[in-house]
C-alpha cells in the first residue's frame, strides 16, 4: 500500500448483498431460495452485516423479505433506497441503523453509477434528514470524484459508498491501477472530511484485495459474486472464502 501505514487501517466490515438469491427465486414466483435464510448463513459464516436494495419495482427483494431481515438478522442490516418518496416512507417506519442512497433506473440490469448530486441536492439533503431522525447512519453511493466527495460531506451524509463499478470492468492492469488511485484518493479526501468509507460494485474474488487494502476504507459490500460462488460450493463457504481474501489484504 504505497503511502499508507499499517497503523491507519480502520476495522474492515463484509456486508453481504442478498439481492441476487430473491432474484433467483422471483424467476420462478416461488418461495425459495429464501433471503432470509441466505443471511442467516451468511452471518453464521462471518458477515458483519447484510445489505438488501429495496427497488420501486420489487424485480428481487420484497417488502416483507426486509421485514424479516429486521426481525432475523443479528448483524445489521443495510438498506440501499433510491430518493423516492414511497420507499423512504417505508424507511422511516423500519428505523434501519444503516441507509444507502442510490441511483436507480428502472430500464437497468444493476446499478450503473453514483448518485447525481448536482440534479436535486434539496430533495437529497432532505433524504439524508428524514432518515437521520429515524436513527439510520446515511451512506451516499457515489463515484469517486474528489467534488462529489465533498458534496457529500455538505449535504450532511455520515458515509459514502464509493463505486466501484469503473475499477472492476477496467479494461487492461493500467486502466485498473488508475481506477485504483482514485479510489484510493477518494476514499482519503472522504476519511480527511469525517465521512465513513465504503466501497461496492463489481467486486470479485479475483479483484477485491486492492480495494480491501485502502486504509480507510471501513466496509465492502459484495453480493453478486458470493451468492454465484455459493451455488457451487454453498453460502457459508462462500462468504468464508470472502472474508479470508479481506483479512489477507489487510494484514
Amino acid at each position: 500500500m504505497p503511502g499508507s501505514s499499517f497503523a491507519h487501517l480502520v476495522e474492515m466490515r463484509l456486508c453481504v448483498n442478498i439481492d441476487h438469491v430473491a432474484t433467483v427465486r422471483q424467476a420462478r414466483g416461488t418461495d425459495e431460495p429464501d433471503p432470509v435464510r441466505a443471511a442467516v448463513l451468511a452471518e453464521l459464516a462471518g458477515a458483519n452485516g447484510i445489505t438488501v436494495h429495496l427497488r420501486e419495482d420489487r424485480r428481487h427483494i420484497q417488502d416483507r423479505d426486509v421485514e424479516l431481515l429486521f426481525a432475523t438478522v443479528r448483524t445489521y442490516v443495510n438498506l440501499e433506497l433510491a430518493v423516492a418518496d414511497g420507499i423512504l416512507s417505508l424507511a422511516e417506519s423500519w428505523r434501519p441503523s444503516q441507509t444507502t442512497l442510490v441511483p436507480e433506473k428502472r430500464q437497468e440490469i444493476t446499478t450503473e453509477g453514483g448518485l447525481d448530486l448536482s440534479q436535486d441536492p434539496g430533495r437529497l439533503k432532505e433524504a439524508i434528514a428524514r432518515l437521520q431522525a429515524v436513527g439510520s447512519r446515511v451512506s451516499l453511493f457515489i463515484d469517486p470524484d474528489p467534488d462529489v466527495v465533498g458534496e457529500s460531506a455538505a449535504l450532511g451524509a455520515d458515509a459514502v459508498e464509493l463505486h466501484t463499478g469503473e475499477y472492476a470492468n477496467a479494461s487492461d492492469a493500467d486502466a485498473a491501477d488508475r481506477e485504483l488511485e482514485r479510489l484510493r484518493r477518494a476514499a482519503t479526501d472522504a476519511a480527511a472530511a469525517g465521512l465513513g468509507v465504503h466501497a461496492g460494485h463489481g467486486l470479485t474474488y479475483e479483484n477485491v484485495m486492492p480495494v480491501a487494502a485502502i486504509p480507510e476504507c471501513e466496509e465492502l459490500n459484495i453480493g453478486h459474486s458470493i451468492v454465484s460462488r455459493s451455488i457451487l460450493i454453498g453460502m457459508e463457504r462462500a462468504v468464508c472464502e470472502m472474508g479470508e481474501l479481506l483479512r489477507r489484504a489487510r494484514t
